[in-house]
């Protein structure tokens, strides 16, 4: 087996708009240090594939506004490996497109593609499955997912089905389920043989480039006019023209709902999405009232269950505020009921509409 056939891209096109008012159009969460570790999440997930590929074999793929971006936080990748959207069009397109590339770079390739903006505790283990799925998805006809082993009734990720036969540690997929609600969530629970989908796929350009043409066609025949302008000077011109006439569709339910071939790898990981504000408060330390404070001019008075996050000089301080996202930006101050969080997505757009920001 050769692993010098093994690839590793990053989607860093998104917007973070779960994360608003933090995250914003010029700066999404990707390219914040949400963590306060002194890196970015990008950079973190890029330092965390280095164990297993060098630069050269490390792709990013954003959108056209971020590549400067891309190009500051992992100045060590060539620059042609940051390949570029003209356009947002959703995950399957992405994939198609950085499958391409790859062909037209190694025809050999198999690859990880994965969120630019994850968190994963335990990477040493993180690490051995990917490598293992890599290995399988080298020789055998197969699209890999992880699958997270749940910890709680989350109604935040979607949920995947395995059949329950474990062969080498991979599970045949039989469904894949939306979002449930809290009841549903503790079924899957109860029931067992059900795992968060964290969106992080193995698979080998053959293999995924077939799925497409069996499940997908319209999406490859639009990207594949001209697959000899991939991996030249006049990719992205070409990328700008075709690209943007793509369906704007998820991997999902492109691909992974329909082809026949899917396998999940459950993994125990340490993951989380960082996808809102609850899950940023679930993940980091709290004091003894429940809240996580984000910044070092804040006092929290009778008041628990919070995260607040302020990067003002000024001193913040909230009394009797319970179960409260409050983060205060330069030029917008959000509080708002943890339980409501998944309003903000929706708000920001409808504020970024009315021109306030």
């Amino acid at each position: 087996m050769n692993k010098d056939n093994y690839y590793i891209a990053i989607m860093a096109g998104g917007v973070g708009s779960r994360f608003w008012p933090a995250s914003r159009e010029h700066l999404p969460k990707q390219f914040l240090d949400i963590l306060g570790v002194g890196k970015s999440l990008i950079r973190l997930t890029y330092e965390r594939f280095t164990t297993l590929v060098p630069p050269e074999r490390i792709l990013v793929v954003t959108n056209k506004i971020y590549k400067d971006l891309v190009a500051q936080h992992i100045p060590e990748i060539p620059s042609t490996n940051i390949i570029t959207e003209p356009s947002r069009n959703n995950t399957a397109p992405c994939v198609a497109y950085t499958a391409l590339r790859l062909e037209a770079m190694n025809p050999d390739a198999t690859f990880v593609i994965a969120p630019s903006d994850h968190v994963i505790l335990k990477e040493k283990e993180f690490l051995g499955k990917i490598e293992q799925a890599l290995g399988h998805a080298t020789t055998k006809e197969a699209i890999i997912t992880l699958g997270i082993q749940p910890t709680r009734p989350d109604t935040g990720y979607g949920y995947i089905e395995a059949s329950g036969s474990n062969k080498g540690g991979m599970q045949k997929v039989a469904s894949f389920r939306e979002k449930p609600d809290t009841a549903t969530a503790q079924k899957y629970l109860d029931a067992g043989g059900y795992y968060w989908n964290a969106g992080i796929f193995v698979w080998s350009v053959k293999t995924i480039l077939n799925s497409f043409n069996k499940n997908a066609g319209e999406i490859l025949d639009i990207l594949s006019r001209d697959k000899s302008k991939y991996n030249t000077v006049e990719e992205q011109d070409y990328i700008d023209e075709v690209y943007p006439l793509t369906p704007s569709i998820s991997v999902d339910y492109a691909i992974l709902e329909k082809a026949t071939n899917v396998y999940t790898m459950p993994a125990d990981i340490g993951w989380s999405d960082l996808g809102t504000w609850n899950a940023l408060h679930a993940y980091l330390d709290k004091d003894e009232q429940g809240s996580v404070i984000i910044g070092d001019n804040t006092i929290l008075v009778n008041s628990g269950n919070c995260i607040v996050k302020s990067d003002a000089k000024k001193l913040v301080v909230i009394k009797d505020l319970k179960e409260y996202i409050i983060i205060d930006e330069s030029d917008v101050l959000l509080v708002y009921p943890k339980s409501q969080e998944q309003e903000i997505k929706a708000m920001r757009k409808s504020i970024t509409q009315k021109e306030y920001l």
